[in-house]
């Protein structure tokens, strides 16, 4: 277990709520589910530009994520990322800014006291369902995803009491969904969304990435490309949904003919789930953008398991045997300006 002295781990409900009581002025909150990159590192040091006070939840929700498999697969990371907050604080320190005062890495036990967190598909326990938006788009896809964001969230925000939450906006439908959490909730919680981080060839960080391997992971930019071509049809004047999803179609259309040309060991196998052009602020799909409102244009591809797996080449999780890759990219369009957004949300 990661040394403690500089910045605690606290385990449990209790002994974060009685951190809170003590802490003095505004406290942010950025949640996690753990598997650290610099794209959580730099909503912390947004957090930090206007608050003393961070906490940092690390939890992998099981209700958020899809089945057996992918649950018991996801990494757990913790000493690793409490080493990153740890170092990030000291630059933090050094600057003079606000820094994070814990981490917050609850038990299964402590954050689903009365009944187990995969209950959802049997309509079991207590959990938040905001409709229609957590069954549209990622969320037809996979149904309980959106339920469980929303629960585990609700969950922290009673635990914890922020005055402000921090998410990045690469997972563009999960922000919408917090949004309309704390409306309707009547939550008295800021909710700010940092800029997407990018990795060099425009894929946004995330902590997913690492599932794919090698090959898939270098073929999963065609979502880039696809909603780039939407971004460029938007730039020059198109606006009509039928327009902007068939220039995502053709991208990958074209992509999916040179990836039947390759050798077995070579192709990364896809099925197109949705495009989709949708209100920024409901998720609705809507039939043409209006520049003064904006709006979103969305896809997801479920990526198929290796055919062949070349020597030694890095396959991702399970070598490669995943039943199911999903990635998903947003672009966002808000006043007549489209900015992309890329997640992969799903690997089952």
């Amino acid at each position: 277990m990661a040394q403690q002295s500089h910045l605690p781990i606290l385990r449990d409900v209790r002994s974060i709520r009685q951190l809170r009581a003590s802490m003095h002025g505004p406290v942010c909150l950025v949640p996690t589910m753990g598997l650290l990159h610099e794209g959580h590192l730099s909503l912390v040091r947004l957090a930090a530009e206007k608050t003393q006070s961070i906490i940092v939840s690390i939890y992998a929700n099981p209700s958020q994520l899809t089945g057996p498999d992918e649950i018991g697969s996801y990494p757990s990371t913790l000493d690793t990322d409490h080493e990153l907050l740890v170092a990030l604080n000291k630059q933090l320190k050094h600057r003079g800014s606000g820094t994070v005062q814990a981490v917050f890495a609850p038990t299964d036990e402590e954050m689903y006291p009365c009944s187990p967190p995969d209950d959802i598909p049997r309509g079991l326990g207590s959990f938040i369902n905001i409709l229609p938006m957590t069954g549209i788009l990622e969320g037809a896809d996979r149904p309980s995803h959106f339920v469980g964001v929303a629960t585990v969230c609700l969950k922290l925000f009673n635990a914890i009491r922020p005055d402000k939450v921090y998410f990045g906006e690469k997972d563009y439908q999960q922000t919408v969904v917090i949004r309309r959490l704390v409306q309707d909730f009547l939550l008295d919680i800021e909710v700010v969304v940092g800029d997407t981080i990018r990795e060099a060839d425009g894929m946004a960080l995330s902590s997913r990435n690492v599932f794919l391997g090698t090959r898939r992971r270098a073929f999963a930019t065609v979502l880039v490309r696809a909603l780039y071509a939407a971004r460029n049809g938007y730039e020059a004047g198109e606006v009509e949904r039928s327009e902007l999803v068939s220039l995502c179609k053709q991208v990958v259309e074209e992509e999916q003919v040179k990836q039947g040309q390759l050798l077995n060991a070579q192709r990364s196998n896809f099925e197109v789930i949705y495009f989709e052009l949708a209100d920024h602020e409901s998720m609705m799909a809507i039939g043409t953008v209006n520049p003064e409102k904006g709006a979103v244009i969305c896809g997801a591809i479920r990526m198929l398991p290796l055919v062949v797996l070349a020597y030694g080449e890095d396959g991702g999780r399970l070598d490669g045997n995943d039943t199911v890759n999903t990635s998903e990219v947003e672009i966002s369009v808000y006043k007549g300006h489209m900015n992309i957004d890329t997640v992969i949300v799903c690997i089952e």
